[in-house]
């Protein structure tokens, strides 16, 4: 694994905010100030193939990248905030459904966040 994986890896597994390429790309320059962008992009998709790290796909603000552990995201329709959710894994149910083994599940929770509320901006 090069200094730039275990950088990017070490930069996902702390981070809480599931962040995007752009914001990973600004925390390995503080290390790396001479890293340059696709060094970032190619290792985010060179470690999500390989299972080291997460891509959430979003509708708004592009894909994020989050830790391997397992957990399902709530997405504020409104602001496009991601928050986890520690959910019963529901891999077996899927299964028995299908009749069939799976390899994995991503559920992601549509909903209006906390300060979207607050705000009062909520779903029709």
């Amino acid at each position: 694994m090069t200094k730039y994986e275990l950088e990017i890896l070490r930069i996902i597994n702390e981070s809480h905010d599931h962040p995007t390429v752009d914001e990973v790309y600004e925390r390995l320059k503080e290390k790396y100030p001479g890293v340059v962008k696709a060094t970032c992009y190619n290792n985010l998709n060179k470690l999500s193939e390989e299972g080291l790290v997460r891509r959430v796909v979003t509708e708004k603000g592009g894909d994020r990248f989050d830790r391997t552990l397992r957990h399902d995201h709530l997405l504020c329709s409104k602001c496009g905030k991601i928050s986890d959710v520690f959910l019963s894994d529901i891999s077996s149910s899927i299964e028995k459904e299908l009749g069939q083994h799976i390899e994995s599940y991503d559920l992601k929770i549509n909903w209006v966040c906390p300060e979207c509320r607050e705000k009062g901006i909520v779903s029709p």
